[in-house]
């Protein structure tokens, strides 16, 4: 994409209203734009970043065997009414009326629903155990948003709704996500450190929310240093390995590892102390199991092998997609701007023009620009006519992981010069190298 024709309305001073980083380099950066308290608008740069974690979640939700579905934003109060959640579930609750005088609801989380759809849909034993998942906008009507994304109203979600014969076999569908979310969030080069969590409105008896570590977090965390230790890569796994599944859960959560609501002091000064940790953790995602919490009221039964009906047991599992692009801004950031992960960033390459209208630079950087997109990369080509000191800034606010700059002085000896956001690493480089640099 040339800059010249993208549209990346960058602001040069810090918005007055953004209390957390994230949210002041998502509105620099020309990322999000708000249109009422706690919803906005994506704008291209934040929406790439949001696809590009949407793609990762799926791919990953889609290996451990959970099939994609998509239900309504809007939903009928009746289920709702069943489950006995209707009243229950607070102000956060957007409730509508349509004009039937029907009641309604701008969908917070999808339990009534995906349950009364996987009744409807299913008879015998033969057809769980399944797991059913979306990527769909949700609504809480938080009585403050605040901190852009990270506390707003409107959210995207990616929740999966696990369907099984027995606790057993719920606690299995259980670790697969639990190892799932750990694949997820290395692939986006985080660290999510699992916890033991309050149940609260959705119910069960057995949660774990993921957290990464921000000094933003609005969660006290209080953990093992030893979970520095672990195996954070994107691991393989046979997820239909029962054993294989439930050891890495266990090595997990083996650790001491609490937020503030959770946290057993007794339990943690068990540890030496030079392994006590404490700092700030972002929720990225949670994870629930229920049992029969909604299918019990719902009536969600399959005929078991005896020919007798069975109870389905369930569980629920959710990621903050959109959540996560603020969370891996808070985790990644300098004094400069965003620092990206190459797995979600809205471009790899940043190509830097320093002297447009010139025949020599025009031609490389249109030569490289050509090369780089034909090998797969996401270019984003400043050729605008700004200050060689704005564009750097530029590049740097928006944490393109690398930036090819290409300049009359480097092209005299067939250079140019390749910077690392992540690291301000800074190498000379023969333009010829650059052909091969990139080839994924």
């Amino acid at each position: 994409m040339r800059l010249s024709k993208y549209f990346l309305p960058i602001l040069r001073d810090d918005p007055k209203e953004a209390e957390i980083v994230s949210h002041r380099l998502m509105l620099r950066a020309g990322m999000i734009r708000q249109e009422s308290a706690g919803i906005y608008s994506w704008l291209p740069l934040g929406y790439k970043v949001l696809r590009n974690i949407e793609r990762i979640v799926r791919e990953e939700q889609n290996r451990a065997g959970a099939i994609e579905v998509l239900m309504p934003t809007i939903q009928s109060a009746d289920l709702w009414r069943k489950s006995g959640r209707y009243d229950d579930y607070g102000k956060e609750m957007l409730r509508i009326t349509d004009r039937h005088d029907r009641d309604m609801l701008f969908g917070p989380t999808n339990e009534e629903m995906i349950t009364d759809i996987f009744r409807a849909g299913v008879q015998s034993y033969k057809d769980v155990p399944r797991n059913l998942y979306h990527i769909q906008w949700k609504f809480r009507d938080e009585v403050r948003p605040r901190f852009g994304i990270m506390r707003g109203r409107e959210f995207l979600m990616k929740d999966a709704y696990s369907f099984d014969l027995s606790a057993e076999a719920g606690r299995h569908s259980y670790n697969k996500m639990f190892v799932s979310y750990l694949r997820t969030f290395a692939r986006m080069g985080l660290k999510a450190i699992p916890m033991r969590a309050e149940t609260g409105p959705i119910g069960g008896d057995m949660s774990h929310e993921f957290l990464i570590l921000a000094d933003t977090g609005e969660s006290e965390v209080f953990f093992d240093s030893a979970f520095h230790d672990f195996d954070w890569s994107a691991f393989d796994i046979d997820y239909d390995n029962v054993d294989a599944v439930a050891d890495v859960v266990q090595e997990f959560t083996s650790k001491y590892a609490a937020t503030d609501e959770m946290h057993d002091v007794a339990a943690y000064e068990e540890l030496p102390e030079a392994r006590r940790i404490t700092g700030r953790g972002i929720e990225v995602g949670h994870i629930f199991f229920f049992g029969d919490k909604y299918a019990e009221p719902l009536g969600c039964q399959v005929q078991g092998p005896d020919g007798k009906p069975v109870t389905i047991q369930s569980g629920s599992y959710g990621v903050g997609v959109s959540r996560l692009v603020g969370g891996i801004i808070e985790a990644s950031h300098d004094d400069n701007g965003i620092i990206w992960p190459e797995a979600v960033a809205p471009f790899r390459i940043g190509l830097i023009n320093l002297k447009a209208g010139d025949a020599d630079t025009d031609a490389a950087c249109d030569k490289l620009y050509n090369l780089f997109e034909s090998q797969g990369n996401e270019v984003l080509y400043d050729d605008t006519d700004n200050r060689a000191g704005g564009k750097f800034a530029s590049m740097d606010l928006i944490g393109v992981p690398w930036q090819v700059i290409i300049g009359p002085r480097g092209l005299k000896q067939g250079n140019a010069e390749l910077k690392n956001r992540a690291t301000g690493e800074r190498e000379d480089i023969s333009i010829d190298a650059l052909a091969t640099r990139f080839a994924n």
